[in-house]
């Protein structure tokens, strides 16, 4: 299992994605054992609540379970971002192999992803990286990853598995009007 977030950088597994993943503030885990997933002969489950506590993926903790974690304003001064504060809209989507999700940035939400089920490659604007300004992870088939997107940050989701769907479930802190001005679309012709 491996996890890193934008928070807390701290390495459990061995798979090498430890500082790409914290680029992309996403947590990966295996969905076979051992795993913070629980996995059986009907499939995968996880609590996102759990994963989000025991990870410290901060907007997650805040989109999934806003009543739940006391609000402190002097931890939310430590981090540029404290995330999303409700679930206001949410959505579950499914991406064909060679297409393409998200590619545009919101800037009226804070948006959290669960996504497994196929070769992805998950994409998420990151000025801190020289020359290209985005960070990008491959996840892996057996993965399940949960990614979350800072208002005003771009993001994409790109099924480049040669037989499998991507899934992702999709939570923003706000409404989003796809004919809104508060996002922009085609943000990166690179894809």
């Amino acid at each position: 299992m491996q996890y890193s977030s934008r928070f807390r950088h701290q390495q459990l597994g061995q798979d090498g994605h430890g500082d790409d993943d914290s680029k992309a503030n996403l947590v990966r885990f295996k969905s076979g054992l051992p795993s913070a997933i629980v996995k059986d002969k009907r499939g995968w489950l996880l609590d996102p609540v759990s994963l989000a506590l025991q990870f410290g993926v901060r907007e997650f903790t805040k989109i999934w379970m806003p009543y739940s974690v006391p609000f402190t304003p002097s931890k939310c001064d430590l981090w540029s971002n404290c995330g999303a504060v409700s679930c206001s809209q949410v959505h579950i989507g499914e991406i064909r192999r060679g297409d393409i999700r998200g590619n545009h940035r919101h800037y009226s939400c804070n948006e959290t992803f669960v996504i497994w089920g196929a070769k992805t490659k998950f994409r998420l604007e990151n000025n801190q990286m020289d020359g290209r300004g985005y960070a990008e992870v491959t996840i892996g088939e057996d993965e399940v990853v949960v990614a979350a997107s800072p208002s005003g940050t771009a993001h994409a989701l790109v099924n480049v598995d040669a037989l499998r769907n991507t899934y992702f479930v999709g939570c923003q802190d706000g409404m989003v009007k796809s004919n809104s001005s508060n996002t922009d679309f085609n943000v990166w012709k690179n894809l």
